[in-house]
């Protein structure tokens, strides 16, 4: 899975520690988010892309394997 987190994190302005408060994350989630090493609970990727603004579909893009 790949992700446009940082992307979005960087449009408004936020860290990975700001993101990580707003959505009640360690900030190792996020960077593990970031990475593409953490599937994220349906709810924490809801709440990641309210915080940022966006629609789950925007942050993560699946690909077939």
């Amino acid at each position: 899975m790949k992700t446009r987190i940082k992307e979005f994190r960087a449009k408004y302005d936020l860290t990975q520690e700001k993101l990580a408060e707003k959505v009640g994350v360690r900030r190792e989630t996020i960077v593990f988010l970031e990475q593409g090493k953490y599937n994220p609970s349906l709810k924490l990727a809801h709440d990641v892309a309210r915080a940022l603004k966006s629609k789950i579909e925007e942050l993560f893009i699946f690909e077939d394997d």
